[in-house]
């Protein structure tokens, strides 16, 4: 090896160590993850999994909207397909995004319409993905996702029963509520805050943008002894007074 070619020598390794490293450093944008994610959900009425696999790293934690959580065998699993007389789209809106390096959190609505044999329904979730680069590759590493909260239908109120349902309830005391009637309306007070009691049926009321069900218990005279404060599925309850 000559003098020259010896000098040349440290260029060459330097260069192609430049190249490796900017081969393992591909950055992403944001659209790219629309895109990416975009592909996922549409490939699950189909119960195409390829996407699920090729986007999802193999030490994935995935947490749905209720309170599952998966690793990857088990997610790959649970993509099956709709069964027949169900279809349906899920459209990504509402993208951000924080791209750092060799991270990338892609947070996102997700809106969903679904047909079940001829009748619509729809839904709405937030769900944040993190996106992990190793080895050149942007897979997903950590997703969560939880449902937004919707009011019920109203239903049909029956105001024949309201008298049944006025009076003054206590869950400890010095804690007590009112519920009073205005009408073919029936309301809810406590502390000077009074909140319509919407009816989701003639039984069971709602208040606009809480979750949970108000309910009112008969003893077995048939009064209405009770007001139930149901809150996912636990109860509250307060003890009418008069």
């Amino acid at each position: 090896m000559n003098r020259k070619q010896r000098r040349l020598c440290p260029l060459v390794t330097l260069f192609f160590a430049v190249t490796l490293a900017c081969a393992g450093d591909v950055p992403i944008t944001q659209e790219e993850l629309v895109r990416r994610t975009q592909e996922l959900y549409d490939a699950i009425g189909s119960g195409n999994r390829a996407p699920w696999k090729k986007y999802f790293a193999d030490d994935c934690v995935f947490a749905d909207e209720k309170g599952r959580v998966f690793d990857k065998p088990k997610l790959i699993a649970d993509i099956t397909g709709l069964p027949a007389g169900y279809s349906g789209t899920i459209k990504i809106e509402n993208p951000q995004s924080r791209i750092i390096g060799n991270t990338a959190i892609l947070s996102y609505d997700a809106d969903e319409t679904e047909t079940i044999f001829g009748q619509n329904l729809k839904a709405r979730y937030h769900i944040t993905d993190t996106w992990l680069q190793r080895n050149g590759n942007w897979q997903i590493i950590a997703s969560q996702a939880h449902r937004y909260y919707e009011d019920p239908a109203v239903g049909k109120a029956d105001p024949k029963k309201f008298a049944d349902y006025i009076g003054t309830y206590e869950l400890a005391p010095g804690q007590t509520r009112s519920v009073i009637a205005e009408g073919d309306k029936l309301f809810v007070e406590r502390n000077g805050k009074k909140e319509q009691l919407l009816p989701e049926t003639s039984e069971i009321f709602f208040r606009k943008g809480v979750e949970g069900r108000i309910l009112f218990r008969c003893n077995t005279n048939g009064k209405v002894d009770a007001l139930i404060d149901r809150r996912n599925n636990e109860d509250v309850i307060w003890r009418k007074t008069k």
